[in-house]
């Protein structure tokens, strides 16, 4: 699980994300990303909209295998970042879990101050 203090509290942060934030975009999933120097540790959000998944039990299976991914790499991040994951697809509840990983690591090797695995 992803502790708190790596996730947006407040709307008005994630508004700083949506304006500013620089997108990548996939078919399923789209990533907002921004550096951010005021914070001393990255933040990361994942967005799913009821008319994507109307269960709120499969949005938060959704959300919660994404923050697993995304929490065993936030150590690849050499400046405090925020991302903000916009779930445009409900295939993205029946993918395996390695489609999944390869979709996580496309997006986020687009973001500037992230190193991929060696």
């Amino acid at each position: 699980m992803l502790a708190f203090k790596y996730r947006f509290h407040g709307h008005n942060s994630l508004r700083f994300v949506y304006k500013n934030g620089q997108a990548e975009r996939t078919r399923l999933i789209t990533l907002k990303s921004i550096t951010n120097p005021h914070r001393k540790e990255s933040r990361v959000a994942v967005v799913i909209s009821k008319k994507v998944l109307k269960s709120a039990v499969g949005r938060n299976r959704v959300r919660r295998r994404l923050y697993e991914l995304i929490r065993v790499r936030l150590e690849r991040f050499d400046q405090p970042t925020d991302l903000v994951f916009l779930v445009f697809s409900a295939e993205v509840r029946t993918m395996s879990a390695e489609d999944l990983e390869l979709l996580v690591d496309q997006l986020l090797s687009s973001v500037e101050h992230y190193k991929n695995a060696a």
